[in-house]
């Protein structure tokens, strides 16, 4: 007898034939494939075996093949017991009656079974060109996040998903993954992230999710999943798939919705954009890492800092401008990289030496993580009782101790960044309610950038503001921000600053980019929405083209 080429083995001993035909038996246990078809597997039941002499099958539920079947198509019969693949060999119908209203045929006894050894654990892997996209799903705040499918097996799978989405996987409860096939077919279940791996230069992350006590029907579902992508993988392989048809879950449907987009179709609004990105990912990784050990990676750091400070020597404006464009990224992690920016930006202009920009840029980028370490329910409650509050200050405190292998830190910049930038001139700040001359000049311009940036950003409790609201509130409280700061700031940024939408006296809407040396429009890119920028922005004007749109009128607010 041959052996089968698609990586089963012959059981040939006849009480193992037995068992396994019996655990067949069981509802819901086999299914029935016919041979030379697309390979969809049907509902069966194994109604009895006679050992060495016939089946009965029950095949009420598929009775528009019984024709078929009694002209002596033939079939096999498929099922999975206790992590093996198990199919009969080719087999026919030698009998087909109605019995008592049910449909009942019956086939010679198979003198062999073929089984596929499997743990529960192994995964079927995808090979180029089967494309499975995978929608996560976060059901406690209702965020979400695509990626690909690698792999599948009956206890998990792997998928590799946007490094923007790492704050996804600290979720308490399970994730909802939603499989997507070319040929339609959409399967979802739940899953625990287990394990991953980064890759910040692709900007993706690879993802080991393990399903949460899957039912009988969800196992049932996986095992044919699982099957199906093993037969396409073999028909696809050098050796071993001759013969086979192509599966029918990945023959794309014309009239099935389009597969999800995934990480490799990323688009950005700009070049600089795509390249800021990077850092971005690698924020989103170390946000991830401190959730697990607290500790931030001192090289990484260093190396993204000086990454960040190379991206603003060659074109301050685009680096402006780009972290206005990062939507896709975790909220405190946009928050972060854009303070760095513009900390970065007034610290340049301030003639700081090279080595304390770097530090300060290192800081910002990090300076708030500690929110990180805090419950979902204070970090983004609408509105939080005196004891949430208090839990909300600790975050710097929770903080402190992930810098301890970062010795290359002037001491003085962390503490003006990270520690003292959410004090306040008055005292009413934290974690320590500095006051007046305790509080140097780094950390009372760290005050005004972080707050502005903090404002222009939707948050749970209120909407983003212009800003000219921004500019109006910080001069009415002089007690709590250094004033000569805050006139720094709009000297340096404009009252609109790069980044801002407005619309112009002509009716066109534009994204600011470039500013003159008066804070006046220089260059901007339209837009005919009020949304975040992406790569569906249109037309970049410069000089006179600017002009002809008039004058700004308003700024237009989006919640970013």
């Amino acid at each position: 007898m041959k052996e089968p080429q698609d990586g089963y083995t012959c059981v040939q001993k006849p009480s193992e034939i037995e068992t396994l035909l019996g655990q067949l038996s069981e509802p819901g246990g086999a299914s029935l494939v016919m041979e030379d078809s697309d390979g969809k597997a049907l509902p069966v039941l194994v109604a009895e075996q006679v050992f060495g002499d016939h089946l009965l099958l029950d095949i009420s539920a598929i009775r528009e093949l019984a024709g078929p079947l009694k002209r002596g198509q033939p079939f096999r019969l498929v099922g999975e017991s206790k992590g093996m693949m198990l199919r009969t060999p080719v087999l026919v119908i030698t009998v087909c009656e109605q019995q008592q209203g049910r449909l009942r045929c019956r086939c010679d006894y198979p003198l062999y079974l073929e089984v596929l050894q499997r743990r529960q654990y192994f995964r079927a892997k995808l090979r180029l060109g089967m494309e499975v996209g995978a929608i996560l799903r976060d059901q406690e705040d209702a965020t979400t996040s695509q990626g690909d499918l690698k792999n599948l097996s009956l206890d998990g799978c792997m998928v590799e998903m946007p490094i923007s989405s790492a704050n996804m996987l600290v979720a308490s409860e399970p994730l909802e993954i939603e499989l997507c096939f070319p040929d339609g077919t959409r399967f979802a279940i739940k899953g625990f992230a287990k394990h991953y791996s980064t890759d910040i230069e692709r900007q993706v992350m690879s993802v080991g999710f393990q399903f949460n006590t899957p039912n009988v029907e969800e196992e049932r579902q996986l095992w044919l999943l699982v099957r199906e992508i093993e037969r396409e993988s073999a028909r696809q392989s050098a050796s071993g798939g001759d013969g086979l048809l192509r599966s029918l879950l990945f023959q794309t449907d014309p009239k099935a919705p389009p597969l999800v987009a995934r990480r490799n179709a990323q688009r950005y609004a700009t070049p600089m954009t795509k390249r800021l990105a990077r850092v971005a990912g690698y924020l989103d990784a170390q946000l991830l890492e401190l959730s697990c050990d607290h500790r931030l990676d001192p090289v990484q750091l260093s190396r993204h800092a000086d990454r960040l400070l190379l991206l603003h020597d060659e074109d301050r404006e685009a680096v402006l401008f780009a972290v206005r464009c990062l939507s896709q990224e975790a909220t405190l992690v946009r928050h972060c990289l854009a303070v760095a920016v513009h900390l970065l930006d007034l610290a340049t202009l301030s003639k700081m030496p090279r080595d304390a920009c770097k530090a300060v840029a290192a800081c910002a980028m990090v300076h708030d993580f500690g929110k990180a370490f805090l419950p979902d329910s204070v970090v983004n409650s609408p509105e939080l009782d005196q004891e949430q509050r208090a839990l909300l200050t600790t975050h710097v405190a929770l903080l402190e101790p992930s810098f301890e292998r970062c010795q290359w830190l002037a001491s003085s910049v962390l503490k003006s960044v990270v520690f003292e930038i959410n004090e306040r001139l008055d005292g009413s700040g934290y974690p320590l309610g500095l006051s007046g001359d305790q509080l140097g000049e780094l950390s009372r311009v760290a005050m005004v950038v972080d707050a502005v940036d903090a404002m222009r950003r939707e948050r749970p409790d209120r909407p983003a503001r212009s800003m000219a609201h921004i500019y109006a509130r910080l001069a009415h409280q002089s007690e709590r921000f250094d004033q000569r700061w805050l006139k720094r700031y709009i000297s340096a940024f404009g009252s609109l600053p790069i980044g801002s939408l407005v619309r112009f006296e002509a009716g066109q809407l534009a994204w600011i980019q470039r500013l003159d040396a008066k804070g006046r429009p220089l260059q901007v890119q339209l837009t005919d929405a009020v949304k975040p920028p992406d790569d569906s922005l249109g037309e970049v004007l410069r000089d006179e083209a600017v002009l002809k749109l008039g004058k700004p009128l308003e700024e237009m607010v989006v919640s970013l």
